[in-house]
């Protein structure tokens, strides 16, 4: 069961604008806030970006219908944000589409 109704979305297309991730959410509930993260000295985008649900139902919906499911021919990867800065920690990240060894 998720703590958090917060999620991070991984793997997104650089050219996913903030829009299109709040209008795929909108499909499983309410969304409160959906950003995909940019570079604050270029602007780019950087292949990532936060989504809130307004519930904790909502969010779990979200993660089964959405994770490795495909978007703008990316194949996602939804989890829970507080789950991430949890077990895998919340630094790094850089671009976001692949994060390091196993």
């Amino acid at each position: 069961m998720l703590s958090s109704s917060k999620l991070l979305v991984q793997n997104l297309s650089l050219d996913t604008t903030d829009e299109l991730l709040k209008q795929t959410f909108e499909a499983f509930g309410q969304v409160i806030d959906s950003i995909h993260m940019r570079d604050r000295e270029t602007g780019r985008a950087r292949g990532f970006g936060f989504v809130t649900m307004s519930t904790l139902a909502e969010a779990e919906s979200a993660i089964a219908g959405l994770n490795e499911q495909e978007l703008d021919g990316h194949r996602l990867r939804v989890k829970s944000a507080c789950s991430v800065s949890e077990t895998e920690g919340a630094g790094g990240g850089y671009g976001g589409a692949q994060q390091g060894g196993e």
